[in-house]
């Protein structure tokens, strides 16, 4: 069922609901309500609206707003771990499954607005709605796993490096895939770019692989900041050494 859709009444009362039916409509409302005015301009009558569910019953199932919002949270981080676990990566082939990785989670972003915005406001509120619930951890600990999994896969035959976290892995392809689409509207008026045109994201899609990939690669030459960077390293040495070697003045 859409968001804008009501169910069906009978005599002007809502027919009999499933209750994780329910709860599921709600939980569809609410995120777009959410992500599109936030925690404070929301309202319950919003939902109502879009749902055909009354706000007792709203109340009923989610006890306050407040609640209600962190449980679109979970359900929106769940939506995404859910993807991930899907996918069922070929651990025989790291690279490629890192590839394919990269690539769902680039395409989920871009098709999940609502998502990222839903996680904007809520690190805006300092992620106070959700501290202290252990359940977002739990959540959200497969994809370390996957990572932990595929790092050990490649390092295994000798393709990914051995000093990568998976913690840092995953903020990494986070970090490529989100502020796209968190950012593609300050981006567009300060360069004039949609950031989210076929053309731009086919391009951007392909960087963020690539990124990963090359950051990954065991080989440390094919990486070009770790050529600059051993050529600054010897520099430095270089210079430190003459130091030592010449005499000291007294100005």
């Amino acid at each position: 069922m859409s968001y804008a859709e009501k169910p069906a009444k009978i005599d002007g009362r809502s027919r009999p609901r499933d209750i994780e039916r329910t709860r599921a409509e709600i939980l569809a409302a609410a995120l777009q309500v959410f992500a599109e005015k936030g925690l404070a301009s929301a309202r319950v009558d919003d939902i109502a609206a879009l749902t055909g569910i009354t706000k007792p019953a709203i109340y009923y199932h989610f006890q306050s707003k407040e609640k209600l919002y962190a449980a679109v949270l979970e359900a929106a981080y769940g939506g995404m771990r859910d993807m991930e676990t899907s996918l069922d990566l070929d651990m025989s082939d790291p690279a490629g499954a890192m590839r394919r990785l990269v690539e769902a989670s680039f395409d989920y972003h871009a098709a999940h607005p609502e998502w990222v915005r839903l996680v904007s406001i809520e690190n805006i509120h300092g992620a106070r709605h959700i501290a202290g619930m252990p359940e977002f951890g739990h959540r959200n600990a497969p994809i370390l796993t996957t990572l932990r999994r595929l790092l050990e896969a490649g390092q295994g035959l000798g393709v990914f490096r051995e000093d990568v976290e998976p913690l840092m892995l995953h903020w990494m392809i986070s970090a490529l895939c989100f502020h796209r689409v968190s950012n593609r509207y300050t981006w567009q008026e300060n360069f004039g770019i949609d950031l989210t045109a076929p053309h731009h994201a086919e391009t951007q899609r392909r960087m963020a692989v690539e990124t990963v990939l090359l950051f990954l690669a065991a080989d440390r030459s094919s990486r070009p900041a770790d050529r600059k960077a051993g050529k600054a390293a010897t520099t430095l040495n270089g210079t430190a050494n003459a130091s030592r070697r010449a005499p000291s003045r007294v100005t």
